[in-house]
């Protein structure tokens, strides 16, 4: 089976749009299809629903909430959502709750975890019992997926966390971000497939959904590809990959970084490459 007409809008992002529109860095994407409409992320929480109202959005009538991972630039618009959508699901890893902190060379530690409001907000959620933990695959409809926790499978990705990500301020307890997750939606012409930062790897995240999918072709793949910091190498196997996967559209935004985006256009056309930013609407 496949869905419908699929309509997909960036809320949040770091890239600029539309006049009117809040940049900030950070995600959400806001999915209609059959009939569902989905909150993918919700940034930070400072652009969210200014957003959403400029461009002519319901937040109110969201079904269901996503959150890809516990990075604060992704769940911290959640309070908010509870206030404005008091009945919408939410779907996680348990892992998303996990206190985080990234540790760079010169720089204190810095908290990037879920946001105090938004754990409570998570509890709050949890005592009405729309809370759904996303320790497996899941089908949200015949044609609606996700991904939960994915599988590490692609050798040169198997630092793709990166290396200042930790479980502690003291850096000792590496984070792995075994919360990453992705959803899928299928349509006739192939998967549309949105993605929050790739924690897991662009690459192991896309072959563990065709592993779980009966499409195997990608229409579409939008959201961050983590690739900023990817050096020559790990770009050019990306790149590599990729072209056996065949997607007929990229939209990547967020945190995929400029040098990424331009070798991508090189490779793939600036036609099949359409770089994300706020208030980018998509219809497949």
């Amino acid at each position: 089976m496949s869905a419908g007409s699929i309509k997909i809008t960036i809320l949040v992002d770091n890239t600029p749009g539309r006049a009117g529109l809040i940049a900030e860095h950070g995600l959400s994407v806001w999915i209609e299809a059959e009939g569902r409409r989905i909150l993918f992320d919700t940034g930070q929480g400072k652009a969210l629903r200014e957003n959403a109202h400029q461009l002519g959005i319901r937040l109110d009538e969201t079904d269901m909430v996503v959150l890809s991972h516990g990075h604060y630039d992704h769940t911290g618009g959640l309070a908010e959502m509870v206030r404005i959508a008091p009945r919408m699901r939410l779907v996680l890893h348990p892992d998303a709750v996990l206190s985080r902190y990234s540790l760079q060379t010169g720089r204190p530690p810095r908290s990037i975890g879920m946001p105090p409001e938004s754990r409570s907000a998570l509890e709050q959620i949890a005592r009405e019992q729309r809370l759904i933990w996303a320790t497996q695959p899941l089908s949200y409809t015949s044609c609606i997926g996700l991904s939960g926790p994915i599988p590490r499978q692609i050798p040169f990705e198997e630092d793709e966390a990166g290396g200042h990500f930790f479980l502690d301020p003291e850096g000792k307890r590496r984070d792995c971000l075994a919360d990453d997750q992705a959803l899928w939606i299928e349509a006739q012409e192939g998967m549309v497939i949105c993605v929050g930062c790739c924690h897991a790897g662009l690459i192991n995240t896309l072959t563990y959904i065709r592993q779980l999918s009966a499409n195997s072709r990608i229409l579409a793949l939008i959201g961050g590809f983590h690739l900023l910091e990817a050096d020559s190498s790990r770009l050019e196997r990306t790149v590599e990959a990729l072209s056996f996967l065949s997607p007929k559209v990229l939209i990547p935004c967020h945190c995929t970084g400029e040098q990424a985006i331009q070798r991508l256009r090189g490779a793939f056309g600036e036609g099949q490459v359409l770089v994300g930013y706020l208030g980018l609407t998509a219809q497949f």
